[in-house]
Protein backbone atom coordinates (compact mmCIF):
# COMPACT_ATOMS: atom_id res chain seq x y z
CA UNK A 1 0.00 0.00 0.00
CA UNK A 2 0.95 3.80 -0.98
CA UNK A 3 -0.11 7.07 0.39
CA UNK A 4 0.78 9.62 -1.09
CA UNK A 5 -0.04 13.13 0.27
CA UNK A 6 0.47 15.34 -3.07
CA UNK A 7 -0.93 18.70 -1.71
CA UNK A 8 -1.79 19.50 2.36
CA UNK A 9 1.33 19.11 4.60
CA UNK A 10 1.90 23.03 4.21
CA UNK A 11 -1.12 24.35 3.21
CA UNK A 12 -4.75 25.06 3.91
CA UNK A 13 -6.97 23.91 1.05
CA UNK A 14 -6.30 22.37 -2.19
CA UNK A 15 -5.67 18.96 -0.65
CA UNK A 16 -5.01 15.93 -2.74
CA UNK A 17 -4.57 12.43 -1.41
CA UNK A 18 -3.83 9.87 -3.01
CA UNK A 19 -4.01 6.20 -2.12
CA UNK A 20 -2.46 3.10 -4.17
CA UNK A 21 -2.92 -0.92 -3.49
CA UNK A 22 0.03 -3.58 -4.67
CA UNK A 23 -2.19 -4.00 -7.81
CA UNK A 24 -1.50 -0.71 -8.87
CA UNK A 25 -5.08 0.52 -8.30
CA UNK A 26 -5.43 4.19 -7.64
CA UNK A 27 -7.76 6.98 -5.80
CA UNK A 28 -7.30 10.60 -5.19
CA UNK A 29 -9.37 12.20 -2.07
CA UNK A 30 -9.85 15.54 -2.99
CA UNK A 31 -9.14 16.97 -5.94
CA UNK A 32 -9.22 21.15 -5.16
CA UNK A 33 -8.12 24.63 -6.17
CA UNK A 34 -5.90 26.31 -4.13
CA UNK A 35 -7.42 29.24 -2.02
CA UNK A 36 -7.08 32.70 -3.64
CA UNK A 37 -4.80 35.44 -2.43
CA UNK A 38 -6.02 38.99 -1.30
CA UNK A 39 -6.09 40.22 -4.70
CA UNK A 40 -8.42 36.97 -5.97
CA UNK A 41 -6.27 35.10 -7.68
CA UNK A 42 -5.34 31.61 -6.86
CA UNK A 43 -2.78 30.16 -8.96
CA UNK A 44 -1.99 26.62 -9.09
CA UNK A 45 0.35 24.00 -10.63
CA UNK A 46 -2.74 21.82 -11.71
CA UNK A 47 -4.50 24.74 -13.79
CA UNK A 48 -1.47 23.86 -16.14
CA UNK A 49 -2.96 21.24 -17.79
CA UNK A 50 0.79 18.82 -18.02
CA UNK A 51 0.64 18.84 -14.83
CA UNK A 52 -2.69 17.50 -13.87
CA UNK A 53 -1.92 14.92 -16.30
CA UNK A 54 1.03 13.85 -14.43
CA UNK A 55 -1.33 13.54 -11.53
CA UNK A 56 -4.29 11.42 -12.96
CA UNK A 57 -2.29 9.02 -14.70
CA UNK A 58 -3.66 5.68 -13.83
CA UNK A 59 -6.24 7.23 -11.09
CA UNK A 60 -9.82 4.93 -11.43
CA UNK A 61 -11.89 6.94 -9.18
CA UNK A 62 -11.82 10.91 -7.68
CA UNK A 63 -13.12 10.67 -4.14
CA UNK A 64 -14.94 14.38 -3.13
CA UNK A 65 -15.21 14.62 1.29
CA UNK A 66 -17.49 18.09 0.66
CA UNK A 67 -18.27 20.52 -2.36
CA UNK A 68 -15.85 23.40 -0.94
CA UNK A 69 -13.82 24.31 -4.14
CA UNK A 70 -10.33 23.77 -2.35
CA UNK A 71 -11.77 20.45 -2.52
CA UNK A 72 -13.51 19.99 -5.63
CA UNK A 73 -12.29 22.19 -8.55
CA UNK A 74 -11.22 20.43 -11.55
CA UNK A 75 -13.88 18.21 -12.20
CA UNK A 76 -14.52 18.56 -15.96
CA UNK A 77 -10.89 17.89 -16.68
CA UNK A 78 -11.40 14.88 -14.76
CA UNK A 79 -14.26 13.76 -16.60
CA UNK A 80 -12.99 13.97 -19.90
CA UNK A 81 -10.51 11.49 -19.30
CA UNK A 82 -13.27 9.39 -18.13
CA UNK A 83 -12.61 8.84 -14.70
CA UNK A 84 -14.97 8.18 -12.29
CA UNK A 85 -15.77 10.98 -9.77
CA UNK A 86 -18.03 10.18 -6.46
CA UNK A 87 -19.43 12.64 -4.20
CA UNK A 88 -22.44 12.73 -1.56
CA UNK A 89 -26.20 12.93 -2.92
CA UNK A 90 -26.97 16.26 -1.42
CA UNK A 91 -23.42 18.00 -1.79
CA UNK A 92 -24.00 17.33 -5.55
CA UNK A 93 -27.30 18.82 -5.87
CA UNK A 94 -25.82 21.53 -4.06
CA UNK A 95 -22.43 21.48 -6.51
CA UNK A 96 -24.98 21.75 -9.40
CA UNK A 97 -27.25 24.71 -8.17
CA UNK A 98 -23.83 26.33 -7.86
CA UNK A 99 -22.52 25.84 -11.35
CA UNK A 100 -26.76 26.37 -12.53
CA UNK A 101 -26.35 29.72 -11.08
CA UNK A 102 -22.75 30.55 -12.16
CA UNK A 103 -23.53 29.99 -15.65
CA UNK A 104 -25.66 33.43 -15.58
CA UNK A 105 -22.16 35.65 -15.41
CA UNK A 106 -21.87 37.65 -18.25
CA UNK A 107 -18.14 36.64 -19.20
CA UNK A 108 -18.94 34.20 -21.72
CA UNK A 109 -15.61 31.66 -21.23
CA UNK A 110 -16.38 31.63 -17.43
CA UNK A 111 -19.89 30.42 -18.74
CA UNK A 112 -18.59 28.17 -20.57
CA UNK A 113 -16.02 26.51 -18.16
CA UNK A 114 -19.47 26.59 -15.69
CA UNK A 115 -21.61 24.65 -18.49
CA UNK A 116 -18.46 22.22 -18.37
CA UNK A 117 -18.32 22.19 -14.77
CA UNK A 118 -22.40 21.61 -14.56
CA UNK A 119 -22.21 18.44 -16.92
CA UNK A 120 -18.99 17.02 -15.14
CA UNK A 121 -20.85 17.08 -12.03
CA UNK A 122 -24.21 15.91 -13.24
CA UNK A 123 -22.00 12.34 -14.22
CA UNK A 124 -20.99 12.03 -10.84
CA UNK A 125 -21.41 8.86 -8.82
CA UNK A 126 -22.94 8.82 -5.29
CA UNK A 127 -22.05 7.90 -2.19
CA UNK A 128 -24.36 7.25 0.90
CA UNK A 129 -23.31 7.63 4.46
CA UNK A 130 -22.09 3.74 5.83
CA UNK A 131 -22.17 2.06 2.40
CA UNK A 132 -18.95 0.75 0.93
CA UNK A 133 -17.86 1.52 -2.48
CA UNK A 134 -15.52 -0.79 -4.14
CA UNK A 135 -12.92 0.55 -6.92
CA UNK A 136 -10.84 -2.49 -7.68
CA UNK A 137 -9.19 -3.71 -4.64
CA UNK A 138 -9.93 -0.62 -2.91
CA UNK A 139 -12.87 -0.40 -0.70
CA UNK A 140 -13.78 3.12 0.45
CA UNK A 141 -17.00 3.83 3.41
CA UNK A 142 -18.45 7.46 3.95
CA UNK A 143 -19.20 8.22 7.23
CA UNK A 144 -21.39 11.66 8.02
CA UNK A 145 -19.52 14.50 9.71
CA UNK A 146 -20.25 17.86 10.85
CA UNK A 147 -19.04 20.67 8.24
CA UNK A 148 -19.32 24.33 7.69
CA UNK A 149 -21.00 22.57 4.82
CA UNK A 150 -23.99 20.80 3.61
CA UNK A 151 -23.42 16.72 3.54
CA UNK A 152 -19.34 16.14 4.45
CA UNK A 153 -18.03 12.99 5.07
CA UNK A 154 -14.84 10.97 6.38
CA UNK A 155 -13.47 8.48 4.46
CA UNK A 156 -12.41 4.93 5.88
CA UNK A 157 -10.07 2.85 3.05
CA UNK A 158 -9.41 -0.76 3.31
CA UNK A 159 -5.96 -1.74 1.19
CA UNK A 160 -4.10 -4.75 1.23
CA UNK A 161 -4.86 -5.59 4.84
CA UNK A 162 -4.66 -1.76 5.95
CA UNK A 163 -7.30 0.30 7.35
CA UNK A 164 -6.84 4.32 6.85
CA UNK A 165 -9.05 6.95 8.25
CA UNK A 166 -9.20 10.01 6.37
CA UNK A 167 -10.94 12.66 7.71
CA UNK A 168 -11.73 15.34 5.50
CA UNK A 169 -12.94 19.50 7.21
CA UNK A 170 -15.03 18.36 9.72
CA UNK A 171 -15.66 19.62 13.56
CA UNK A 172 -17.77 18.43 16.60
CA UNK A 173 -19.31 22.00 17.64
CA UNK A 174 -21.76 22.34 14.76
CA UNK A 175 -25.82 20.86 15.51
CA UNK A 176 -24.61 17.33 14.12
CA UNK A 177 -20.97 17.39 15.61
CA UNK A 178 -22.28 15.89 18.57
CA UNK A 179 -22.73 12.38 16.70
CA UNK A 180 -18.64 12.29 15.75
CA UNK A 181 -17.48 10.59 18.64
CA UNK A 182 -20.68 7.95 18.66
CA UNK A 183 -20.10 7.36 14.83
CA UNK A 184 -15.97 6.95 15.41
CA UNK A 185 -17.06 4.33 18.25
CA UNK A 186 -19.56 2.61 16.97
CA UNK A 187 -18.17 1.65 12.95
CA UNK A 188 -14.69 2.84 13.18
CA UNK A 189 -12.68 2.13 16.23
CA UNK A 190 -13.23 -1.66 15.69
CA UNK A 191 -11.35 -1.57 12.53
CA UNK A 192 -8.26 -1.02 13.80
CA UNK A 193 -6.80 1.92 12.07
CA UNK A 194 -3.59 1.71 11.18
CA UNK A 195 -3.32 5.44 9.50
CA UNK A 196 -4.57 8.41 10.44
CA UNK A 197 -4.71 11.63 8.12
CA UNK A 198 -6.17 14.22 9.61
CA UNK A 199 -6.87 18.03 8.82
CA UNK A 200 -5.44 20.64 11.38
CA UNK A 201 -6.30 23.93 10.28
CA UNK A 202 -6.55 25.61 13.31
CA UNK A 203 -3.42 24.62 14.80
CA UNK A 204 -2.04 27.86 13.53
CA UNK A 205 -4.43 30.18 14.75
CA UNK A 206 -3.90 30.13 18.58
CA UNK A 207 -6.15 33.01 19.01
CA UNK A 208 -9.40 31.17 16.99
CA UNK A 209 -11.95 31.73 19.77
CA UNK A 210 -14.66 28.93 19.17
CA UNK A 211 -18.38 28.30 20.42
CA UNK A 212 -20.70 26.13 19.12
CA UNK A 213 -23.51 27.05 16.47
CA UNK A 214 -26.15 26.74 19.20
CA UNK A 215 -24.20 29.54 21.20
CA UNK A 216 -23.73 31.46 17.97
CA UNK A 217 -27.42 31.34 17.35
CA UNK A 218 -28.47 32.63 20.86
CA UNK A 219 -25.71 35.60 20.25
CA UNK A 220 -27.75 36.41 16.69
CA UNK A 221 -31.25 36.23 18.99
CA UNK A 222 -29.76 38.69 21.61
CA UNK A 223 -28.13 41.22 18.56
CA UNK A 224 -31.38 40.85 16.45
CA UNK A 225 -32.94 42.20 19.95
CA UNK A 226 -30.96 45.03 19.58
CA UNK A 227 -31.86 45.85 15.70
CA UNK A 228 -34.70 45.97 13.66
CA UNK A 229 -32.94 45.45 10.44
CA UNK A 230 -30.18 43.19 10.09
CA UNK A 231 -27.43 42.18 6.89
CA UNK A 232 -25.53 39.07 7.38
CA UNK A 233 -22.64 38.04 5.10
CA UNK A 234 -21.87 34.38 5.64
CA UNK A 235 -21.00 31.46 3.67
CA UNK A 236 -24.50 30.56 0.83
CA UNK A 237 -23.48 27.19 1.52
CA UNK A 238 -23.00 26.64 5.61
CA UNK A 239 -25.93 24.71 6.27
CA UNK A 240 -25.38 25.32 9.73
CA UNK A 241 -25.08 29.17 9.84
CA UNK A 242 -27.77 29.45 7.76
CA UNK A 243 -29.86 27.78 10.20
CA UNK A 244 -28.28 29.97 13.26
CA UNK A 245 -29.50 33.09 12.22
CA UNK A 246 -32.85 31.39 10.49
CA UNK A 247 -33.33 30.54 13.86
CA UNK A 248 -32.66 33.44 15.44
CA UNK A 249 -34.48 34.97 13.45
CA UNK A 250 -38.03 33.16 14.16
CA UNK A 251 -37.30 33.45 17.68
CA UNK A 252 -38.33 36.91 17.25
CA UNK A 253 -42.06 36.48 15.89
CA UNK A 254 -42.92 38.43 13.31
CA UNK A 255 -39.35 39.38 12.23
CA UNK A 256 -38.90 38.00 8.09
CA UNK A 257 -35.93 35.60 6.95
CA UNK A 258 -35.15 37.32 4.00
CA UNK A 259 -32.42 35.84 1.01
CA UNK A 260 -32.19 36.03 -2.68
CA UNK A 261 -33.52 33.47 -5.39
CA UNK A 262 -30.34 31.71 -5.67
CA UNK A 263 -30.02 31.47 -1.71
CA UNK A 264 -33.61 30.36 -1.77
CA UNK A 265 -32.90 27.65 -4.16
CA UNK A 266 -30.14 26.80 -1.83
CA UNK A 267 -32.15 26.75 1.26
CA UNK A 268 -35.38 24.90 0.01
CA UNK A 269 -33.18 22.03 -0.83
CA UNK A 270 -31.67 21.33 2.78
CA UNK A 271 -35.22 21.81 4.16
CA UNK A 272 -36.20 19.25 1.49
CA UNK A 273 -33.15 16.80 2.75
CA UNK A 274 -32.56 17.21 6.19
CA UNK A 275 -36.00 18.40 7.66
CA UNK A 276 -38.77 16.80 5.55
CA UNK A 277 -37.06 13.53 5.09
CA UNK A 278 -35.57 13.53 8.22
CA UNK A 279 -37.21 15.89 10.43
CA UNK A 280 -34.00 17.63 11.54
CA UNK A 281 -36.25 20.95 12.90
CA UNK A 282 -33.12 23.38 12.77
CA UNK A 283 -32.97 22.77 9.14
CA UNK A 284 -36.23 24.20 8.51
CA UNK A 285 -35.80 26.60 5.78
CA UNK A 286 -39.49 26.62 5.05
CA UNK A 287 -40.59 30.41 6.07
CA UNK A 288 -37.70 31.85 3.59
CA UNK A 289 -38.89 35.20 1.90
CA UNK A 290 -37.28 35.84 -1.43
CA UNK A 291 -36.31 39.45 -1.87
CA UNK A 292 -37.39 41.75 -4.11
CA UNK A 293 -38.33 45.38 -3.86
CA UNK A 294 -42.58 44.15 -3.39
CA UNK A 295 -41.55 42.72 -0.52
CA UNK A 296 -39.65 45.86 0.82
CA UNK A 297 -42.39 47.67 2.93
CA UNK A 298 -43.17 44.80 4.90
CA UNK A 299 -39.61 44.36 5.24
CA UNK A 300 -39.54 48.06 6.77
CA UNK A 301 -42.51 47.64 8.77
CA UNK A 302 -41.81 43.62 10.27
CA UNK A 303 -38.45 44.00 10.56
CA UNK A 304 -35.79 41.26 9.01
CA UNK A 305 -32.35 39.09 9.20
CA UNK A 306 -31.51 39.13 5.46
CA UNK A 307 -28.30 37.31 3.86
CA UNK A 308 -26.02 38.77 1.51
CA UNK A 309 -23.38 38.19 -0.76
CA UNK A 310 -19.86 40.22 -1.18
CA UNK A 311 -20.95 41.33 -5.30
CA UNK A 312 -21.52 44.29 -6.60
CA UNK A 313 -24.81 43.58 -8.06
CA UNK A 314 -25.91 42.90 -4.63
CA UNK A 315 -24.73 46.29 -3.72
CA UNK A 316 -27.22 47.88 -5.73
CA UNK A 317 -30.16 45.65 -5.30
CA UNK A 318 -29.83 46.77 -2.02
CA UNK A 319 -30.13 50.43 -3.13
CA UNK A 320 -33.51 51.93 -2.45
CA UNK A 321 -33.36 49.02 0.62
CA UNK A 322 -30.70 50.90 2.23
CA UNK A 323 -32.57 54.46 1.80
CA UNK A 324 -34.84 53.82 4.23
CA UNK A 325 -33.63 52.00 6.84
CA UNK A 326 -32.33 54.65 10.00
CA UNK A 327 -28.85 53.77 10.80
CA UNK A 328 -29.52 52.96 14.33
CA UNK A 329 -31.55 50.64 13.78
CA UNK A 330 -29.67 48.69 10.90
CA UNK A 331 -27.05 46.05 12.09
CA UNK A 332 -24.24 44.69 9.55
CA UNK A 333 -23.25 40.92 10.70
CA UNK A 334 -19.57 39.67 9.60
CA UNK A 335 -20.17 35.84 9.85
CA UNK A 336 -16.96 34.33 7.75
CA UNK A 337 -13.04 34.06 9.17
CA UNK A 338 -11.98 37.09 10.02
CA UNK A 339 -8.54 36.99 8.16
CA UNK A 340 -10.74 37.91 4.92
CA UNK A 341 -11.29 41.19 5.44
CA UNK A 342 -8.07 41.78 7.81
CA UNK A 343 -5.52 43.59 5.67
CA UNK A 344 -2.35 42.17 7.77
CA UNK A 345 -3.32 38.30 6.85
CA UNK A 346 -2.61 36.24 3.52
CA UNK A 347 -6.14 35.68 3.64
CA UNK A 348 -7.44 38.51 2.83
CA UNK A 349 -9.87 39.78 0.37
CA UNK A 350 -10.03 42.75 -1.09
CA UNK A 351 -13.32 42.41 -2.47
CA UNK A 352 -15.00 40.92 0.59
CA UNK A 353 -13.27 43.95 2.98
CA UNK A 354 -14.65 46.62 0.79
CA UNK A 355 -18.12 45.00 0.44
CA UNK A 356 -18.12 44.66 4.38
CA UNK A 357 -17.73 48.43 4.67
CA UNK A 358 -19.13 49.65 1.45
CA UNK A 359 -22.09 51.31 3.67
CA UNK A 360 -22.23 53.09 7.49
CA UNK A 361 -23.49 50.08 8.78
CA UNK A 362 -23.39 49.24 12.66
CA UNK A 363 -20.65 45.81 12.57
CA UNK A 364 -20.36 42.98 14.55
CA UNK A 365 -18.32 39.97 14.26
CA UNK A 366 -20.21 36.77 14.97
CA UNK A 367 -18.48 33.30 13.64
CA UNK A 368 -17.09 30.42 14.64
CA UNK A 369 -15.43 27.88 12.25
CA UNK A 370 -16.04 25.18 10.45
CA UNK A 371 -12.66 23.10 11.48
CA UNK A 372 -11.58 20.83 14.85
CA UNK A 373 -10.53 22.90 17.68
CA UNK A 374 -6.67 21.44 18.68
CA UNK A 375 -9.05 19.71 22.19
CA UNK A 376 -11.51 18.04 19.43
CA UNK A 377 -8.45 16.71 17.36
CA UNK A 378 -6.61 15.31 20.09
CA UNK A 379 -9.66 13.21 21.16
CA UNK A 380 -10.02 11.81 17.47
CA UNK A 381 -5.94 10.90 17.23
CA UNK A 382 -6.62 9.17 21.26
CA UNK A 383 -9.62 7.64 20.12
CA UNK A 384 -8.15 6.00 16.54
CA UNK A 385 -4.94 5.52 18.73
CA UNK A 386 -3.70 4.23 14.74
CA UNK A 387 -1.21 1.75 14.78
CA UNK A 388 1.43 2.99 12.25
CA UNK A 389 0.58 6.68 11.29
CA UNK A 390 -0.79 10.09 12.05
CA UNK A 391 -0.26 12.15 8.67
CA UNK A 392 -1.89 15.85 9.39
CA UNK A 393 -3.06 17.64 6.11
CA UNK A 394 -4.89 21.13 5.71
CA UNK A 395 -1.79 22.58 8.05
CA UNK A 396 -0.03 25.72 6.95
CA UNK A 397 3.59 25.69 7.29
CA UNK A 398 5.06 25.26 10.76
CA UNK A 399 2.03 23.96 12.39
CA UNK A 400 3.16 21.24 15.05
CA UNK A 401 0.98 17.90 15.38
CA UNK A 402 2.73 17.08 18.46
CA UNK A 403 1.74 19.83 20.42
CA UNK A 404 -1.82 18.63 20.73
CA UNK A 405 -2.52 16.75 24.09
CA UNK A 406 -1.87 13.28 22.99
CA UNK A 407 0.60 10.64 24.24
CA UNK A 408 4.37 10.59 23.10
CA UNK A 409 3.51 7.16 21.60
CA UNK A 410 1.14 9.05 19.35
CA UNK A 411 3.11 12.11 19.19
CA UNK A 412 6.10 9.74 17.91
CA UNK A 413 3.62 8.14 14.66
CA UNK A 414 3.04 12.31 13.53
CA UNK A 415 4.53 12.04 9.77
CA UNK A 416 5.68 14.57 7.58
CA UNK A 417 7.84 13.17 5.42
CA UNK A 418 8.73 10.32 3.17
CA UNK A 419 8.75 6.61 5.16
CA UNK A 420 8.04 3.33 5.27
CA UNK A 421 6.28 1.51 8.30
CA UNK A 422 4.68 -2.03 8.23
CA UNK A 423 4.58 -2.49 4.60
CA UNK A 424 2.59 0.90 4.22
CA UNK A 425 4.84 3.60 1.79
CA UNK A 426 3.84 7.28 2.94
CA UNK A 427 5.63 9.88 0.35
CA UNK A 428 4.64 13.57 0.92
CA UNK A 429 5.47 15.90 -2.36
Amino acid sequence: MKITIHRGINQIGGCITEIQSSSGTKILIDLGHNLPDADGQAEDEYDVPENLDRLLDRVSAVFYTHYHRDHIAFEAAVAKKGIAQYLGHLAKLVKLKFYAHMQNTPQNAAKEKYEAAFQAVLSFNEYYPNKTVSVGDIKITPYYVSHSAADAYMFVIECDGKNVLHTGDFRDHGYLGKYLYGTLRRFVVKRKIDVLITEGTLLSRNDEKLISEKELQDKAYELLSRYKYAFVLCSSTDIDRLASFCQATTRHQGRLFIADGYQCKLLETFTEHYFQKRNIRFFDFSKVHEYDESIIPDMVKSGFTMIVRASGKFKEQLGTLMSLLPKEDTLFIYSQFQGYICPEDKAYNANTDKFVHSHDWNHEYLHTSGHASKETLARVCNLMNPHTAIIPIHTEKGSDFTSLDIPEELKNKVVTNDTVADDIEIQVR
